[in-house]
């Protein structure tokens, strides 16, 4: 199975082959939940585009453009280093090597690859089957990790790391049950994975709530929910903006609730004085959509705010400006709620390029919603001060 490939040094006709001029591309497994195996992202000097592919569309593009459009390209998989490249004399060339540490190992039907030297003391611990991560098709039934699905299982110990670290604000509270409302949970691996956290490691008891706009999402939760037969846990079809609750839950989680979703699940959590708030924010379109109109404004009138060019100059670096921008405006506000914040890597840039999470507790009940001059210098209006 391919984990990861890297095109580069484009050809100089790949204009014509690809329509853009692209100069490098980046593909990463993904397993997406729509069924998309790989997510590519393609950059040109100024620009990135990205794109979900299966299997297949990836194999046909290696065999297409590898060594040709793009005249080097290195293929990992899980254990070895392919290397398609076009010598001199244009002539395709390919080269392997294995990767040292790796040893291939078939068991049970199920290929897994075992690294000797990934060893981490991880709160879920490798080696003991764990009941929602076997039907989810993260592990086999004798607890070992399924090679393809290692990093939603290095994913779920990271976010499980975050929570236990804010535990001891708690202290007060553990003998009750405590209350989690996850917002946009999707399929609910960390949905699931909190209450196994909660009940079978902590031994606290734990509500959980999760809500997704999709409804074949919601009884596909359910239904493994009750294969479980997991009580404290509940799966709920509707929209974060409109959710209501007869009872305020302890934590809201978010994990890559996208563009002014992650706001509208803050909002509802200083609201509702939620103890502590942990979201992965995805896909900030907002501001970055603001910062275009108001550039091209700017331009006609001559008043483009100079310590600003140039970020506005190449269309990457605005956007992930603006999604950065964006974070640092929702930590703000969350600060000046009473909360105290820290905004920390989820996981290696090299598995997603949506690492960043916010992290807040409680600390005092002072609330304000003051815009910042930075706000006012951009002349941005995000969906969090509006809310």
């Amino acid at each position: 199975m391919i984990v990861s490939a890297t095109f580069s040094k484009p050809d100089k006709n790949i204009e014509k082959l690809l329509e853009k001029p692209f100069v490098r591309m980046k593909v990463r497994a993904a397993n997406t939940s729509d069924g998309s195996e790989y997510f590519a992202e393609f950059f040109t000097e100024k620009q990135a585009f990205h794109k979900k592919m299966t299997a297949f569309e990836l194999d046909e593009f290696i065999e297409k453009y590898g060594g040709k459009a793009f005249k080097n390209c290195i293929i990992r998989t899980e254990t070895e280093e392919i290397t398609i490249f076009a010598n001199r004399r244009g002539e395709i060339k390919r080269s392997s090597k294995k990767i040292s540490g790796v040893m291939h190992v078939l068991k049970n039907n199920a290929i897994q690859v075992q690294h000797h030297n990934r060893e981490k003391n991880y709160i879920i611990k490798e080696g003991t089957p764990v009941p929602f991560l076997v039907l989810l098709g993260v592990m086999t039934s004798d607890g070992k990790v399924i090679s393809s699905k290692y990093d939603k299982f290095r994913q779920i110990n990271r976010f499980l790391e975050f929570v236990d670290d804010i535990l001891p604000h708690f202290e007060k509270d553990l003998s009750n049950s405590i209350k989690i409302t996850d917002f946009g949970c999707g399929k609910s691996y960390l949905t699931f994975a909190l209450h196994y956290f909660f009940t079978e490691i902590k031994k606290i008891p734990v509500e959980i709530t999760g809500l997704d706009l999709k409804k074949e999402v919601i009884d596909w939760c359910n239904t493994i929910s009750s294969q479980l037969e997991l009580k404290e846990i509940h799966f709920t079809f509707g929209d974060i903006a409109s959710y209501t609750h007869k009872t305020s839950p302890d934590i809201v989680i978010t994990l890559h609730a996208c563009d002014t979703a992650t706001d509208y699940a803050i909002d509802y959590a200083v609201k509702h004085r939620c103890k502590a708030i942990l979201s992965v924010p995805c896909c900030q379109k907002e501001v970055n959509a603001q910062l275009d109109e108001n550039i091209r404004k700017w331009k006609k009138n001559g008043a483009m705010p100079k310590e600003f060019a140039p970020l506005f100059k190449y269309g990457i670096i605005k956007e992930r400006f603006s999604a950065l921008l964006t974070d640092s405006l929702r930590a703000d506000f969350l600060e000046s709620n009473g909360y105290s914040v820290q905004v920390m890597e989820f996981i290696d840039m090299e598995n997603t390029p949506k690492n960043i999470l916010i992290r807040a507790v409680k600390k005092n009940d002072f609330s304000q919603n003051k815009i910042t001059d930075l706000e006012k210098t951009l002349e941005i209006s995000p969906t969090i001060r509006k809310l």
